[in-house]
């Protein structure tokens, strides 16, 4: 008898981004890394844990995509507020659009980012249980 299949745990997530090189070299100063793969419609980051983030050109994803930036978010937790102070200053020093200051929410201390093609970047640190 078979063992039955392990579930399967989200490892890969996928942006729709208008120019892949451009949201490569966004994310390699973002990540402080470069991308493990990259080609004209598509790039890959190698992520902590083993999760990958890939960034695939709208025009070439099939079925197309009808998603746009700021459906969804990625998140960076971070240990304390100090961090997601120091990360807030760092981006906004690096340009990135600022869609929420630093500011205490139920869930944490938080501040939302866009990346160029709008998809939400939330660090924050857990609020004490």
């Amino acid at each position: 008898m078979n063992p039955p299949n392990p579930p399967a745990d989200p490892n890969f997530i996928i942006l729709y981004v208008e120019s892949p090189s451009a949201s490569a070299a966004f994310y390699a100063a973002l990540l402080g890394r470069p991308p493990v793969e990259s080609s004209p419609n598509f790039a890959m980051f190698s992520l902590t844990g083993g999760v990958m983030l890939g960034l695939w050109a709208r025009h070439d994803v099939e079925p197309a995509a009808v998603a746009a930036g700021g459906g969804a978010e990625i998140g960076f937790v971070v240990g304390d507020r100090a961090t997601v102070e120091a990360r807030h200053a760092e981006w906004q020093a690096r340009g990135l659009r600022i869609l929420q200051v630093p500011v205490a929410m139920d869930f944490g201390y938080t501040f939302t980012a866009a990346d160029p093609d709008g998809h939400r970047l939330r660090v924050f640190v857990p609020a004490a249980g």
